[in-house]
């Protein structure tokens, strides 16, 4: 589904070189839940906004689908970046204006075509996946640091993007929450067969993916 061919990341300024990324090398197949791994500053929050199509790299190639990156428009990007691909924060990012559902809503405004009632379908349906259909009128403010991570997820998935990428879904979450979000993350591998890719500082989180990508460095290690 992903294929990483010699990437590398070099950000610059006018004094200083950083090197995030070296010859990365790295296939992420159809359905897999993929953890990366690895220090602080060893470059895995980089290597998923690549897969993610958020940032692009210095060099090296990126495919979806077998199809070059760079063949696409910026606008094939930003319609797949919406419709393909749902990003998951250790921050939640939500508004804590609007309740629950609202905020599930959010990704849903940028599409043409469904109107506020799928919208609202949709949104629903999200939160049933996660657990959170009791909570739909909640705000943000009135929901514990798990509760509030799930709303992210299902703001992620509510456009039914076939991969996820989750950046450390459970670095703000003591170990209890933390499980439970594993366990959502991964039934919607297991029963919905979304792709997952996710970034963790935590070995026993990643021992319950099917692979784990070490970084050092900036540079695969396994």
């Amino acid at each position: 589904m992903i294929q990483l061919e010699g990437i590398e990341k070099v950000y610059r300024t006018e004094r200083i070189e950083t090197v995030a990324l070296t010859n990365i090398n790295m296939n992420v197949g159809e359905g897999e839940f993929i953890s990366i791994m690895g220090p602080s500053g060893s470059g895995k929050s980089t290597l998923l906004n690549v897969i993610g199509l958020l940032d692009v790299p210095t060099g090296g190639k990126v495919a979806l689908n077998s199809k070059p990156v760079t063949s696409y428009s910026d606008r094939n990007l930003a319609r797949v970046r919406n419709e393909e691909i749902g990003f998951v924060f250790q921050t939640f990012h939500l508004i804590n204006d609007l309740n629950v559902v609202d905020n599930v809503e959010i990704p849903l405004l940028y599409r043409k075509g469904i109107s506020s009632g799928e919208r609202r379908k949709l949104a629903l349906r999200a939160l049933d996946r996660v657990g959170l259909h009791a909570r739909v009128h909640h705000f943000p403010g009135q929901l514990s640091g798990g509760q509030q991570q799930r709303v992210a997820i299902a703001r992620a998935i509510v456009g039914n993007p076939r991969i996820l990428l989750a950046d450390e879904p459970t670095g703000n979450l003591d170990s209890q929450m933390g499980d439970e979000i594993m366990d959502v993350l991964r039934g919607l591998n297991e029963n919905e067969k979304t792709t997952v890719v996710m970034v963790t500082h935590d070995p026993r989180q990643a021992e319950k993916t099917e692979r784990v990508v070490r970084l050092f460095d900036g540079r695969q290690v396994s």
